[in-house]
């Protein structure tokens, strides 16, 4: 790729209406200054209006305006051009934006149902079990049932005399009518309209022929062609009609409008002819309570979002539908890499990859090839045990391994062990956080996520009709077996495709059925096998084809499910059940397995520069649970597990008078206070007086309100527990009212005090490895300062630039390494340590990619009293190298004592060079200090200013 096209480190940019491309441009002097070679930006298609996040794109083929548009896109590439930089999007492939009355595909699917053009774009199925859904969409929208919502009022009909056309609102949602249905509104007291203009009158005719027109559309369930292409140009036409006849005739006019209002007085009055209740159920869709999608749902979302649909992109129109404005800007050169947003949601995920791949280097005149034209990484969440595949035409990751890895790295596992201990004391829960997860999957598969299985669970039974072998499992028992096989699934997904199931399929998918055996072993275990010999596809050769492509498109569409569980079992629910160290509960992490030791920690990087050299690597993200400067500090207690459980006592002692009696319980529960005191001390100001302030206690309140959600337990987002979620808002404003009769907030400034320092270095050592070790470093916005952050909407604040920008001119004035380190060291508190690393290592990742990029990775040996306590390695690329050495578990190494942090820590620890490493001279780039020849004897001198450094052969 040409060097726009290979990042060396990219800047995570939010855009919504209150950040558009403009402010974006106004920060890429700043950026570049930084060292940052691509702006990498959220969604920029058109979205719902107002969202703040851009994942609901509604309209494929525009800019969104509220970002400014195509004149504010341009403006902002041609900064970007002005600067040497250039950009990734976040393209979302996998679904769209519903409901309201914004997208034009969906609402086109509303009013013709399977006769609409768009009607193969989204994953619906027309064909439901409950027939009476037969054609239609069911719309779970509602806020309540429909008949009390219809009977209520909520329900309008209304006349759009601008388009001619008829639509039910409710709110801000739209829901166009199919125009053959038009006459059941028109034809109403047709005779006094007769009356009033008169039966020749020519307006009349025309309004009478219409009517009959509309009637006589061809039917939306007519699957041919040439009719739907009559349907979809007749309507139009119809409506064009009827709008001007509206507006050159009053009486047509009123007329209408009186049978809308007539229709709307009458909305509780289902037995009359022209009842609202008997227009509805004309429609190609149906609108229900919003519950009734746990059950009844028939078209693919993402999660369980129902405004969010899934779209077929394994239809070649509906890729280029999408993809075009985004090709078009690959094309002009403004767009020069891509970050895949859920591609699990995918029905063949390598198929679209290679479909993308081609398209970019079609758009830029490439010849073909394997390799994609443009930057493109995926937003693929791996197991433990799971590699991405090989087969993929992308760069890599966006990068939650390097999160689970860095983590691991900072954590004690003695700590940990004593921490899961004090959980279970503290809170009386006990059990693996795999006993955990599985019940939280059978729980999202009782509940939300009902509809779908239910959907898999009737495939399957067709599937087994067509074998005398099989046809007796009954759908119940093939979908019960079905929730154990997904609830012991151990990855988000298989890929079985049309090639059948690869080794990493038959892998997951042996472990899972063996589990879900093993759970159900005094059951008849045979129906297991069936579903087994389906998923991987093995098939006999004699299964005739029909039968072998539906088993294949059921092995696909399972896997499509298995995503979402997964997704919503542990990140949105098990985390927030099971947190003995929260920093671990992170997206892409195990907290069963967290710690990593220093060589397991080269072996991950050993394996990325070989595999996915480019591959994101990622510190903080808009879907991270935590910043990583939380997660830094709050790593710091595997390193004290005994000091926090005695906090633990003593604060739940001195805040027991906050709590709320309830039904002979204590609110909030014991689990929750827990989860709050660590989210505290990884989020506590340094000044007490700012901890106390109203907006911090707001922030913690939102989260902890969340968490109680997401748990799933006390309260959630489907059923709110309003008095269990005021007693915990209760509990957190009175624990940190300020005052003399409070003694905690004190009491927790003193603990938290003696974590910062190392804290710090934790998040220090986290940036210094993120921007050396192979990969390109992805910085979120603001995070380049500390940022104790939380789960969104926390993470997405205003970043202060300007602060930023003052920082950074102030570290700039000084080009002497040991000047500017010491100007960061002075004003440390401010973040500016961090910003010098960032600074100093991005610069040199730009002005000398190769080193970073294609440089070889060599973990260098530390030997002596602190080699547990330090992570060496080296790259090397022709004729440059560098030394990184980075600390970790530094609380442990200096007793708690912030003052032990200095040369003579590192005493007697020695590090042996590589032959393949150059003599020197060896300068630190960090603090400009020179590292004499045998300073590798003794690494008290190479670590004097500081305890890590990053060192560059010459001077």
């Amino acid at each position: 790729m040409r060097a726009r096209y290979r990042p060396t480190a990219t800047y995570r940019l939010q855009l919504h209406a209150g950040f558009t491309f403009a402010d974006a441009a106004a920060t890429v002097p700043y950026l570049a200054a930084l060292g940052i070679s691509h702006v990498y930006l959220s969604p920029v298609l058109q979205a719902r209006p107002g969202s703040t996040h851009g994942y609901d794109v509604v309209n494929h083929c525009a800019l969104n305006p509220e970002l400014g548009g195509t004149k504010g896109f341009e403006s902002l590439s041609q900064t970007l051009e002005a600067h040497d930089m250039g950009q990734i999007w976040d393209i979302v492939p996998n679904h769209m934006g519903v409901m309201g009355d914004d997208n034009p595909w969906w609402l086109s699917v509303l009013e013709n149902g399977p006769a609409s053009p768009w009607a193969d774009f989204f994953d619906i199925d027309w064909h439901p079990l409950k027939r009476e859904l037969h054609g239609k969409v069911l719309v779970p929208i509602l806020g309540a049932p429909y008949g009390e919502t219809l009977a209520g009022g909520e329900l309008v009909l209304r006349f759009d005399p601008e388009v001619g056309s008829f639509s039910l609102h409710y709110y801000e949602h739209r829901f166009p009518l199919d125009p053959s249905t038009y006459p059941r509104i028109l034809n109403l007291e047709l005779d006094a309209l007769r009356q009033r203009l008169g039966g020749s009158h020519p307006d009349l005719l025309e309004f009478e022929s219409l009517i009959t027109a509309f009637g006589h559309l061809p039917l939306r369930s007519k699957s041919d062609g040439e009719a739907l292409r009559e349907r979809e140009r007749d309507k139009e036409i119809h409506k064009r009609a009827l709008a001007a006849l509206s507006a050159r005739n009053p009486a047509i006019d009123a007329h209408i409008a009186h049978q809308v209002a007539t229709i709307n007085a009458h909305h509780g009055d289902f037995s009359r002819d022209d009842s609202l209740h008997g227009l509805l159920e004309q429609q190609p869709w149906r609108l229900s309570f919003w519950r009734v999608a746990v059950d009844e749902i028939n078209y693919r979302r993402f999660f369980d979002i129902n405004d969010l649909a899934g779209l077929r992109m394994e239809r070649p129109e509906v890729f280029e539908a999408t993809h075009a404005l985004i090709l078009e800007q690959v094309r002009l050169g403004r767009v020069h890499g891509l970050r895949i947003d859920h591609p699990d949601g995918l029905y063949d995920p390598l198929a679209y990859f290679t479909q993308l791949a081609a398209a970019t280097r079609t758009a830029l005149g490439q010849p073909p090839g394997t390799e994609p034209a443009v930057y493109t990484v995926v937003e693929k969440i791996l197991a433990d045990h799971e590699s991405l595949r090989g087969s993929w035409p992308v760069h890599g990751t966006t990068g939650y391994e390097f999160i689970r890895l860095m983590n691991g790295l900072q954590v004690d596992g003695n700590g940990l062990t004593a921490l899961r201990d004090s959980f279970s004391a503290f809170t009386g829960r006990t059990g693996s956080m795999a006993e955990v997860v599985y019940a939280a999957k059978r729980t999202l598969m009782r509940n939300t996520l009902a509809s779908e299985l239910n959907v898999l669970a009737n495939r399957l039974g067709r599937l087994a009709e067509g074998d005398p072998f099989t046809r007796d499992f009954t759908v119940n028992a093939l979908r019960a077996a079905l929730g154990e096989i997904v609830a012991a699934f151990p990855v988000y997904r298989t890929y079985v495709d049309r090639q059948g199931a690869q080794e990493e399929d038959r892998r997951d998918l042996d472990w899972a059925v063996a589990q879900a055996k093993k759970r159900r072993a005094r059951e008849e275990t045979t129906i297991y096998d069936f579903i087994h010999r389906v998923l991987a596809l093995d098939v006999a050769d004699d299964v005739p084809r029909l039968q072998r492509l539906a088993m294949q498109d059921f092995a696909m569409r399972f896997a499509q499910y298995t995503g979402p569980v997964m997704a919503k079992s542990v990140e949105d629910t098990a985390f927030y059940r099971m947190f003995p160290l929260a920093s671990l509960n992170e997206v892409g992490s195990n907290p069963a397995r967290a710690e990593i030791s220093i060589a397991a920690f080269h072996h991950h990087n050993q394996r990325r520069a070989q595999l996915f050299p480019h591959q994101m690597l990622a510190s903080t993200t808009h879907d991270t649970k935590r910043s990583e400067d939380v997660r830094a500090r709050i790593n710091v207690l595997s390193e004290c597990p005994q000091a926090f459980a005695d906090a633990l006592q003593r604060w739940a002692r001195i805040n027991r008078r906050h709590l709320t009696e309830m039904d002979g319980e204590r609110l909030p529960s014991s689990h929750h206070e827990y989860l709050l005191y660590q989210t505290l001390i990884g989020t506590w100001p340094e000044r007490v007086v700012a901890a106390t302030e109203p907006d911090y206690a707001d922030r913690i309140v939102a989260y902890m309100q969340k968490a109680a959600r997401e748990g799933k337990e006390q309260s959630s987002w489907f059923s709110p527990d309003m008095a269990y979620e005021g007693a915990l808002e209760r509990f957190i404003r009175g624990i940190l009212e300020a005052g003399a009769n409070n003694p905690f907030p004190d009491d927790l400034t003193r603990f938290v005090t003696q974590l910062i320092p190392f804290g710090r270095w934790n998040s220090l050592v986290q940036s210094l490895l993120q921007t050396t070790v192979p990969g390109m470093p992805d910085i979120y916005q603001g995070i380049e300062l500390e940022a104790l952050s939380l789960v969104d909407p926390d993470n997405r604040r205003p970043v202060d630039y300007a602060k930023r920008r003052e920082l950074l001119d102030r570290l700039l004035k000084h080009p002497a390494p040991a000047d500017r380190w010491e100007t960061a060291w002075a004003a440390r508190d401010e973040g500016t340590l961090k910003l010098h690393l960032l600074v100093t290592i991005l610069t040199w990742r730009r002005e000398d990619p190769a080193l970073f990029q294609r440089g070889s990775y060599l973990p260098l040996t530390v030997s002596g009293p602190r080699a547990d306590h330090l992570c060496a390695f080296a790259r090397i690329f022709e004729d440059r190298a560098m030394i990184v050495l980075a600390p970790r578990l530094l609380h442990t190494a200096c007793q708690g004592d912030p003052e032990q942090l200095n040369a003579t820590l590192w005493t007697g620890t020695r590090l042996q060079l590589d032959a393949d490493l150059p003599a020197g001279p060896w300068q630190n780039l960090l603090t400009g200090a020179p590292c004499p020849p045998d300073a590798w004897d003794d690494l008290s001198v190479a670590l004097s200013a500081a305890p890590m450094a990053v060192l560059r052969a010459g001077s």
